[in-house]
């Protein structure tokens, strides 16, 4: 016959019980970690199932890396993969992004590279000055417009705003005309 000594029960062991406050905070730090170790093998996952002409692993590089065209308000234009409008901001130049900070709060760079079949045109990208790379076609920096609540909205052309006028990105790669009745003053809340 064995015997063995179970902790805490006497016998002079140096095992002790932790309860309260204490026991507690050790089962929400495990349970906090196993949460973040999910988390991680999810982004992992998602990213590693999404195709990707770039061939990154981030599920946002791999949602942006195909861009794809369609008509709003009569011009053929180009769409990020989910149809929202892609948008050129004046002051940018071919190898540097004006839009910074608030700006590109409410007008978000569309991340590079990007592809679109069937697209006469030259994609490229630049890097920003926060070190993240940004889309481009035909030399004009990409990007979409906050206050483009739905695919198929153009809200932010003709819009002068944090500086510069907006453009949406027609498949030309000239920035399309404005809509009638727009107004240039920045109205709506982005002329920061």
């Amino acid at each position: 016959m064995t015997t063995r000594k179970i902790p805490g029960r006497g016998g002079g062991g140096s095992a002790h019980r932790i309860s309260g406050p204490a026991r507690l905070r050790i089962l929400l730090g495990l349970l906090a970690a196993a949460a973040a170790a999910a988390a991680l093998v999810a982004c992992g996952s998602a990213g590693a199932s999404s195709p990707s002409s770039s061939g990154s692993s981030s599920p946002a590089a791999a949602a942006a890396s195909t861009v794809k065209t369609a008509t709003i308000t009569g011009v053929t234009v180009l769409t990020n993969s989910q149809g929202f409008t892609l948008y050129s901001f004046a002051p940018d130049t071919s190898t540097t992004s004006k839009c910074n900070g608030t700006c590109a709060q409410n007008w978000p760079p569309v991340q590079g590279p990007v592809t679109a079949a069937g697209v006469t045109g030259t994609f490229g990208t630049i890097t920003r000055s926060d070190g993240s790379v940004q889309a481009t076609f035909d030399g004009h920096p990409l990007y979409t417009f906050a206050g483009d609540t739905a695919p198929g909205q153009a809200k932010g052309n003709g819009l002068n705003a944090a500086g510069g006028l907006w453009h949406e990105i027609t498949t030309s790669g000239t920035a399309a005309p404005a809509p009638a009745g727009s107004s240039s003053s920045g109205s709506g809340g982005y002329g920061y």
